[in-house]
């Protein structure tokens, strides 16, 4: 099997036939209690966080020691099965969706911290250790680890490095690859590997970064060597709001070239802040056509400066009220509406797709009225949050995935929304990867060469394409398909498709 080959289909006697051989073959080097095959076992792996897709993997392996993590990549590389690596399943981008003929590689068992050094500022961990469970063990003594996602309660680090996430303070903390310093892992052949050191810089290529956000295609990740870094003495958040959308987009671009970088920088349509209000009462203002959260930290000295600062530059911009937090319980308030954007909208629709372009800052105001019409084109509701400083879309697009024509619609508005984001001068992924989402927009984005040279590195670490198959690079076949649907629908809105 080669990285972008699709398995031949097999016939349910064929499927358990190869299934029967699977678990032959890992039985001889997993206990019985960690490995899954019957159908009600396995189904609770057949999605992460992207639900409108689902397939059940072959098994499901849940390994206890390294030992056995190389013993299973060993016995999958030996049989030619694909191997698809889990976390707690919290990606929204299919990248954790399972191979129907491969192993779903579970890492939940491998959950300790294994150091947290106050010297250096670092923290070494599993791959399955949550992302809020390194700022609490690092607590102590004052550091935390500063990559939040919305999801960080659950989420991974393993799973975090896979997608290089970011969260609500990526404006001015950066994101996963900004804060880790080595991961470790295992090749699909199952010889160990090493990234990066414990130092600033290590020797050769920068493979680390190679790695950060490869979403599993290169290596299994076993453990992470974290940054730290100091909790601030102070932190204040204000909530601005606006009456107008294309005033808020401007005020974000205006806060930026005053120099100022803001801890964290959030927006949030009316529909969004609607749905979050009635579900944490955060105390947004709900006729605000749009809010802002500009969050700034560091010494009371400095945080007093620059809410001065930024408050001036948001009334300048037309904001309509503006509430600093007055203590660190209103702070936490105005943050409880941000933080539980997704599961706030999971209240009031029966599914979500919530897609992840990232486009120039200047084209915030463009692009939600953009949305806006596509909501009236494929009739679907779309509430939208985002990382404004760095100009990172999370379109919320409602739908009811029992509805085929729901879906359907739901793909082609997600696929507006990322396209026109390229068109923009944007790109179709910030910080929730490709998996088998975005697929289709990779080839809006990549050329046919571009795709190959992915490829090429993806055949350096994994030359039969075991590791995570069918994700994150199309190949030339699906880009040709994709232009000739676009073709046939009438619509090239981009010259580039032309080519395949």
């Amino acid at each position: 099997m080669n990285a972008s080959a699709t398995p031949p289909p097999l016939s349910p006697v064929e499927r358990a036939q190869r299934q029967a051989q699977v678990v032959r073959a890992l039985q001889a080097v997993l206990p019985g209690h960690a490995l899954l095959w019957n159908a009600e076992d396995t189904t609770p792996y057949e999605c992460d966080g992207l639900t409108a897709y689902r397939e059940r993997p072959l098994v499901v392996a849940l390994p206890e020691t390294y030992a056995q993590i190389q013993a299973v990549l060993r016995t999958c590389h030996t049989l030619g099965v694909p191997v698809v690596a889990r976390g707690a399943g919290t990606g929204l981008s299919g990248g954790a969706m399972p191979h129907t003929l491969g192993v779903t590689l579970s890492l939940a068992k491998f959950n300790q911290i294994l150091s947290v050094d106050a010297a250096s500022r670092t923290a070494v961990v599993q791959a399955g250790v949550r992302n809020l469970a390194i700022s609490e063990a690092a607590a102590p003594y004052g550091l935390y680890y500063a990559p939040d996602p919305s999801s960080q309660i659950a989420c991974t680090i393993g799973g975090n490095v896979a997608e290089n996430s970011g969260g609500v303070h990526c404006l001015k903390y950066g994101l996963t690859v900004h804060n880790v310093l080595k991961v470790k892992g295992f090749t699909i052949e199952g010889d160990e590997v090493e990234f990066g050191s414990a130092a600033l810089d290590a020797p050769g290529y920068d493979l680390l970064a190679l790695v950060i956000g490869s979403e599993g295609m290169l290596t299994v990740i076993t453990e992470v060597t974290v940054k730290l870094i100091p909790k601030p003495l102070l932190a204040r958040c204000i909530m601005a709001s606006f009456d107008d959308m294309r005033k808020a987009g401007d005020a974000v671009a205006a806060v930026i070239a005053a120099g100022i970088i803001p801890a964290g920088l959030e927006m949030m349509d009316k529909p969004m802040t609607a749905a979050v209000e009635d579900f944490v009462h955060a105390g947004y203002d709900l006729n605000a056509a749009a809010i802002l959260l500009c969050e700034s930290d560091g010494t009371p000295e400095e945080v007093e400066e620059e809410i001065g600062r930024m408050s001036a530059v948001l009334r300048d911009c037309g904001a309509t009220a503006i509430a600093v937090s007055r203590d660190e319980a209103e702070r936490m308030r105005f943050w409880s509406g941000r933080k539980n954007a997704f599961p706030a909208s999971g209240r009031i629709s029966p599914d979500y797709m919530c897609m992840d372009s990232t486009i120039p800052r200047k084209r915030l105001a463009d692009i939600l009225l953009a949305i806006a019409e596509m909501e009236k084109k494929y009739q679907l509701r779309c509430a939208n949050v985002f990382h404004a400083g760095d100009g990172n879309l999370h379109p919320l697009i409602m739908f009811d995935a029992n509805d085929p024509d729901q879906l359907h619609r739901c793909e082609l508005f997600g696929a507006d929304i990322l396209e026109t984001s390229v068109a923009m001068g944007g790109t179709v992924t910030g910080e929730h990867g490709v998996g088998i989402e975005k697929l289709n927009s990779m080839c809006v984005q990549f050329s046919a060469a571009e795709n190959e040279q992915m490829f090429g590195i993806k055949r350096a670490f994994d030359s039969q394409g075991l590791l995570n198959p069918g994700k994150v690079i199309p190949t030339l076949h699906r880009c040709a398909e994709y232009g000739k649907m676009l073709v046939r629908g009438g619509k090239i809105a981009f010259p580039e498709l032309e080519r395949f």
